[in-house]
């Protein structure tokens, strides 16, 4: 992986970069959609293509349960189990074995935690995630780290600290080894410490000494209220290299991905838009469409006048929710994905030219009128 920052607009940290992955290139600020079971939820890996993507992201705990990363391997990592000729970044599994914790525990060799599947027993060690990651033939693949709530206390939150970065240390050791043997994946350091400032100085000034390829922010968007994000996406990113690139992972509202951006943050990604478009929750430039509300039952209109489902209107959407056909949901997740992917586009088309903050005002002012009428 080679990152390349083109240009750092001149109000603002907000950044225009390349990443030159194994699989093409990636322009950077982007969104990345998740594709949990190495599948976006009703959209083939072909349409993701035609709209736009070319990096997406898949999660190293399910693939592990299943179905395994052996067959995974054996089919030629995930491009080849999927068909998908973009790249894969690939989670460490960490935030879902945190959100299991009453069928978990930490120990200081890894983590050892109850299947959700069949409550069979695992345990993930920073090497064996490591070695699950080669076997998918990740692009980009995270360290296994301890992800934490809001509301514990400073000592807790430091002991996590501790176990991440050693687990740290261990990951990229062997991720080393497996380059030594031909694997060309690059592999991510993830700052912890809470909502507790030197804690997440401790996290990234360890991390930063390991020289990690790429730096990931965690920990963030996990039920604070929106200063505290604010506040802690700030510190935490003004911590990082510059010359790496910069993930913030679990973000995928243009509210957090237009303050993300600002603070200099190059990569985003979240289940929220494709998860409340299989609700009927539209994204448009003027607010969320809740389609299955009653004044669309005759409205003629598209969703939005361009993108991949414009001539489809907002009767007969809404009609596809109604009677529960699966292309609602399918059309929807097409649309909120092409809106981000624009969005994005006009991001770093106003990184470009040195008006992000502009942009930003701007785009916010129209999307938080709230609900379209």
């Amino acid at each position: 992986m080679t990152f390349q920052i083109l240009h750092t607009d001149t109000n603002s940290p907000a950044r225009l970069g390349r990443l030159d992955l194994p699989h093409g290139q990636v322009e950077t600020p982007v969104f990345m959609p998740v594709g949990t079971q190495a599948a976006i939820k009703g959209v083939e890996m072909p349409t993701m293509a035609q709209l736009g993507f070319s990096l997406i992201l898949s999660n190293t705990y399910h693939l592990y349960l299943r179905p395994g990363p052996d067959l995974i391997r054996r089919s030629g990592g995930l491009h080849g189990f999927t068909g998908w000729k973009g790249n894969f970044l690939t989670d460490s599994g960490g935030f879902q074995v945190f959100s299991l914790s009453p069928l978990r525990k930490i120990l200081p060799e890894g983590v050892r935690f109850r299947s959700h599947i069949d409550g069979s027993s695992h345990t993930l060690t920073p090497e064996s995630v490591v070695d699950i990651q080669v076997a998918f033939n990740s692009d980009i693949q995270m360290v296994l780290d301890v992800c934490t709530a809001p509301g514990i206390s400073e000592k807790k939150a430091l002991e996590a600290v501790y176990t991440t970065s050693a687990w740290a240390k261990r990951a990229l050791l062997a991720w080393k080894q497996k380059g030594e043997a031909g694997y060309k994946g690059s592999l991510f350091g993830i700052i912890q410490g809470n909502f507790f400032e030197n804690l997440r100085q401790r996290s990234a000034q360890e991390l930063i000494d390991l020289d990690f390829p790429g730096y990931a922010i965690g920990g963030l968007s996990v039920g604070e209220e929106f200063p505290v994000f604010q506040h802690f996406l700030h510190y935490t990113a003004g911590l990082l290299p510059i010359n790496k690139p910069r993930y913030l992972m679990g973000i995928g509202t243009p509210e957090y991905i237009l303050e993300a951006v600002e603070n200099g943050i190059d990569m985003f990604d979240c289940v929220f838009p494709t998860r409340v478009a299989r609700n009927g929750l539209f994204f448009t430039r003027n607010g969320r469409l809740v389609i299955k509300n009653e004044r669309y039952k005759e409205d003629l209109r598209p969703i939005e006048a361009d993108g991949p489902i414009a001539s489809h209107s907002r009767a007969y959407l809404r009609h596809l929710f109604k009677s529960e056909e699966m292309l609602g949901p399918m059309l929807a997740t097409q649309h909120n994905l092409f809106f981000l992917y624009r969005m994005m586009q006009e991001i770093r088309q106003a990184i470009a030219e040195n008006r992000f903050r502009e942009y930003k005002k701007g785009f916010l002012a129209c999307y938080q009128q709230g609900i379209l009428e």
